[in-house]
C-alpha cells in the first residue's frame, strides 16, 4: 500500500511538472523568454507557486528545462529518425530530413519559427549558460549532418572535393534562415522554395 501510494504521488508530480513545462513553452515560443512572467506561467497552467516552486527552483531553471525538452524532442521526433539507418543513400536521407523540417512549419501554419532557434536569439548575449546549451545542439544537428555526408563520401556517392565539415554547417544556416524568413512572412510557400534549392544544392555534391 505504500509504494502504492508513492508510485501515485509521484505519478501526479511528474504530470504537474509536465503541466508547467507544457504552458510555459508554449508561451515562450510565441513570447519570448524575457516577456513571458512566472505569473504568466502559473496562469497558463493553473498551478499554484508552491507546486512551482516545488520542481523548478526557478524561472531560470525552467528555462533550462524547457531547453532540455527541445533537444530531446528534436532529436527523437526529427534528427535521429531521419538518419538512424546507416544503409540507405545520404542524399536521400538528407532530402527526407528537409521533409520533416518543412513538414513542421506546415503543421505550425508558419506560427512560432524554431524554438532553439528563437532562444538562440533572444538568449545567446545575455545568458552565457542557455548560449552554451543550445549551442551543444546546433553542434549535435551539424555532427549528425557531417557523418552523414562523409558517409556517403567514403561510399562513393560524393564527389571527394566535397568537404562535409562545411557542407552540413551551410545547410543548418540555410535552413534557420528559412524557418525565420516563413515565420516572418506567414508564407509556407518560402520554406518549400528554400528546401526545393538546398534539395537543388546538393545535386552540385554528388558523384556524377
Amino acid at each position: 500500500m505504500p509504494q502504492m501510494l508513492a508510485e501515485t504521488k509521484s505519478a501526479k508530480g511528474a504530470a504537474t511538472r509536465d503541466q508547467i513545462l507544457d504552458a510555459a513553452s508554449r508561451l515562450i515560443h510565441l513570447q519570448g523568454y524575457h516577456c513571458t512572467s512566472l505569473d504568466d506561467v502559473l496562469r497558463e497552467s493553473g498551478v499554484g507557486k508552491g507546486n512551482f516552486y516545488y520542481h523548478f527552483r526557478s524561472k531560470e531553471d525552467l528555462g533550462y528545462a524547457i531547453i532540455e525538452r527541445l533537444v530531446t524532442a528534436f532529436l527523437a521526433r526529427t534528427l535521429e529518425p531521419a538518419f538512424a539507418d546507416p544503409e540507405p543513400d545520404v542524399m536521400g536521407q538528407i532530402e527526407g530530413f528537409l521533409d520533416l523540417v518543412l513538414d513542421n512549419q506546415r503543421q505550425r501554419n508558419c506560427v512560432g519559427g524554431c524554438p532553439m532557434g528563437n532562444l538562440a536569439s533572444e538568449l545567446s548575449d545575455v545568458h552565457e549558460g542557455f548560449r552554451q546549451r543550445l549551442a551543444q545542439i546546433f553542434a549535435e544537428w551539424r555532427r549528425t549532418l557531417t557523418e552523414a555526408l562523409a558517409r556517403g563520401q567514403a561510399r562513393g556517392e560524393l564527389r571527394a572535393d566535397c568537404n562535409p565539415e562545411r557542407a552540413a554547417h551551410f545547410l543548418v544556416a540555410a535552413l534557420e534562415g528559412a524557418i525565420l524568413m516563413t515565420k516572418v512572412t506567414k508564407d509556407i510557400g518560402v520554406m518549400e522554395k528554400c528546401v526545393d534549392e538546398l534539395k537543388q544544392h546538393l545535386t552540385l555534391y554528388a558523384k556524377s
